[in-house]
């Protein structure tokens, strides 16, 4: 809501009518201002998270729901269209529509995130969509995040290489020499990379990414109202 000032000008006077067109130009102004500012202060951070057969539930979801809970907007992307997916426990899922359809809406999201799950993280492996999906946004200062399995998405497409990452312990040899591999942390940030373990640390994965898109004072907010801690 804008509130104005309004002062009476005689058109018959050449200083009254110089004051009301710099007054004019001076609202303009301020509208324009107050608009783009307020534009600026609305507009929400976004994330897409893909989702292939033989994805793991608890870390799609888990990252989905409390990332929306950070205010971030989410796409939840089919790999191979909007139909139901499969999960790596027979959950089944429905994206919110497929990763071809989320791409041709918006070329860049401000974070790209990959749930585990062998046999997902094997599909978005062989995939050369995702492949270019992850090289434009790390080369852009993008939030690249993968946990559990899908950290070996990274090596196959060359990406995030010379920075420390962690993933499932069990797929720790696949994580080649290009990169530091790190133990004993739920999450671990590097740079723009972000990765973390299993289903168990998917709530610290989700609160970094939170903090990383939002700010801390959010991320705080969320794990307060989920009672993650402090219990």
């Amino acid at each position: 809501m804008f509130v104005f000032l309004l002062k009476r000008f005689s058109l018959k006077n050449p200083k009254s009518i110089s004051q009301l067109a710099l007054t004019t130009k001076y609202t303009a102004d301020f509208i324009w201002l107050q608009t783009k500012s307020l534009s600026s202060s609305t507009m929400s951070k976004t994330a897409l998270m893909i989702l292939s057969q033989g994805a793991e539930e608890m870390e799609t979801v888990i990252t989905v729901d409390m990332l929306r809970r950070g205010g971030v907007t989410v796409t939840l992307a089919g790999l191979d269209g909007e139909t139901p997916v499969l999960c790596s426990r027979q959950v089944t899922l429905l994206p919110d529509k497929s990763l071809a359809n989320a791409l041709a809406e918006s070329s860049q999201y401000d974070a790209v995130i990959l749930p585990g799950g062998l046999e997902g993280s094997e599909r978005l492996s062989k995939s050369d969509v995702v492949g270019t999906l992850l090289k434009e946004h790390e080369k852009s200062g993008k939030i690249v995040a993968a946990i559990c399995a899908a950290p070996t998405a990274f090596v196959a497409h060359g990406v995030a290489k010379g920075k420390r990452i962690t993933s499932y312990p069990t797929t720790k040899d696949n994580i080649t020499s290009d990169y530091t591999y790190v133990e004993g942390e739920r999450v671990v940030v590097d740079g723009n990379i972000v990765t973390s373990r299993g289903p168990g640390t998917a709530y610290w994965f989700g609160l970094k990414l939170i903090e990383m898109l939002t700010g801390k004072e959010k991320a705080d907010q969320v794990e307060k109202g989920m009672i993650i801690s402090g219990y």
